[in-house]
């Protein structure tokens, strides 16, 4: 199935967001714009209005992670690097900061976002020639990474939510990795890696709750979420082809995370086998707000392929993460 081209505006002139998936990147997510019934007034939307811009950069031996949020109300960042080989959390915090001060997550997935505050600066920006850039300097960890052109199209999905209103994310493949992560226990490059993000953006609900896996390599990779967004953003990236999925299933023991996930969807493209390595855990509660994370590092093995007549492609030992998420925000 192919999708259709992205819009350049997630809202049209009649006020109605543009749902569905779609191939390549938007330009502008205008929520303030909206019509009935998806219209919300701007101290509601002031609260509800959610963004984030997540990267991955995974090698052989360190997978880190690094986001921006912006809750409306509060914004955050958080980093980490963890050592594959002996499992070892090499890095690992988070700092809240003002809204709009602090963080400035970027309007759309090809601009700028910055975190500043308390001796850490963030910049995930675009830069010629479609790459990206990851600039992070921290008391605890420092990156300089660059990552592409784009292996494959974008994956722009938009849609209604429950208790809010419309939400849309941007998912990139897997694209080809340089530059170095400098720790306390030394330097390791990344040249060679694979790096890949997520841009969302949406009036969300005051509690959400998510299950989502990300793994990608250069030939192949997807993007899997079962909860507040139901399967708008399953996809799978097979040889620079962007396929839509059905719904996705998680089973795994809540009470022991780092056991195997086994994950599938309703539409036969995907089985894996998730075999976590480690986690990152965050467990907040500001009184106002409250957030539950669990998110394991770990590697893929299974299959998928991107019709039900097609053969099944072997996925081993892909790196990635999975994740449970619970808000209150």
């Amino acid at each position: 199935m192919t999708l259709p081209a992205a819009p350049l505006a997630m809202v049209g002139a009649d006020g109605r967001p543009l749902l569905g998936r779609f191939a390549g990147q938007t330009a502008q997510f205008d929520w303030a714009h909206l019509a009935a019934p998806h219209a919300r007034g701007a101290l509601w939307r002031r609260f509800h209005h959610k963004k984030w811009h997540y990267v991955a950069l995974a090698t052989d031996d360190v997978f880190c992670a690094v986001a921006i949020v912006d809750l409306g109300w509060i914004s955050s960042c958080f980093a980490y690097a963890f050592e594959r080989k002996d499992g070892d959390m090499l890095a690992n915090f988070s700092q809240e900061g003002l809204p709009g001060m602090a963080a400035r997550v970027a309007d759309h997935a090809g601009g700028r976002s910055t975190f500043q505050a308390k001796g850490t600066r963030i910049a995930i920006d675009r830069l010629d020639g479609g790459r990206y850039s990851l600039e992070l300097v921290s008391p605890y960890i420092e990156i300089d990474a660059q990552f592409g052109p784009i292996t494959a199209p974008l994956l722009l999905a938009t849609g209604s939510v429950a208790g809010g209103s419309v939400h849309a994310t941007q998912k990139s493949s897997g694209m080809p990795l340089t530059g170095e992560v400098r720790l306390w226990r030394g330097e390791f490059p990344l040249t060679g890696g694979v790096a890949s993000f997520d841009y969302s953006n949406g009036l969300l609900a005051r509690r959400t709750a998510w299950r989502w896996a990300s793994g990608h390599n250069l030939e192949l990779g997807f993007n899997l979420q079962a909860g507040y967004f139901g399967a708008n953003e399953n996809a799978l990236w097979l040889d620079g082809q962007l396929h839509p999925l059905a719904a996705a299933h998680f089973i795994y023991d809540r009470h022991d995370p780092l056991s195997t996930w086994h994950i599938f969807t309703e539409d036969d493209l995907l089985e894996l086998f998730f075999t976590p390595e480690g986690a990152r855990r965050q467990d907040k509660n500001l009184v106002i707000a409250a957030s539950k994370y669990l998110q394991p590092i770990g590697t893929f093995t299974g299959w998928v392929r991107p019709s039900p007549d097609a053969p099944k492609r072997v996925v081993s030992n892909l790196a990635g993460v999975t994740e449970e998420h619970t808000s209150k925000w």
